[in-house]
């Protein structure tokens, strides 16, 4: 099992262009991609696979996380990339993954909406703040 050093949302979304083997797990809940919206990744011909990491509304671990990756991602070689609000999430998911033998499984840091700034807002960084491409779910 390789280490992968976590990526940036601009640096993942660079990875999802250049490799056309690598894909964007969103690891959120379906409430976070209904409301507050998915990556858009289709201007590089690809689909995000979304995997809640924890289910809604309990928040209990999704007991299945692994069954579902294995479903949607039979090839355990190519760059798995793991988003979720704010990198936290997605660093289990990551770690479960190479554990069960991906061997590109990798963190995207600061998720999809970024980490809390000063005012408690989700504003100071993350792939929205980056500009890179969304859609509301």
């Amino acid at each position: 099992m390789s280490q992968h050093a976590d990526l940036t949302p601009q640096q993942a979304w660079d990875l999802l262009e250049r490799d056309p083997d690598a894909v964007l797990v969103d690891v959120r809940t379906q409430a976070e991609w209904s409301f507050v919206g998915l990556p858009d990744v289709t201007a590089l011909g690809k689909q995000v696979v979304p995997i809640e990491w924890t289910t809604f509304p309990d928040g209990a671990p999704n007991q299945r996380f692994l069954e579902q990756l294995m479903a949607a991602l039979p090839s355990q070689d190519a760059p798995v990339l793991f988003l979720c609000r704010s990198g936290a999430r997605s660093a289990a998911a990551t770690a479960t993954a190479a554990a069960a033998g991906y061997t590109g499984a990798t963190n995207v840091s600061e998720g999809f909406e970024g980490d809390l700034d000063e005012h408690g807002h989700r504003e100071a960084n993350g792939w929205k703040q980056a500009g890179l491409p969304w859609r509301q779910g």
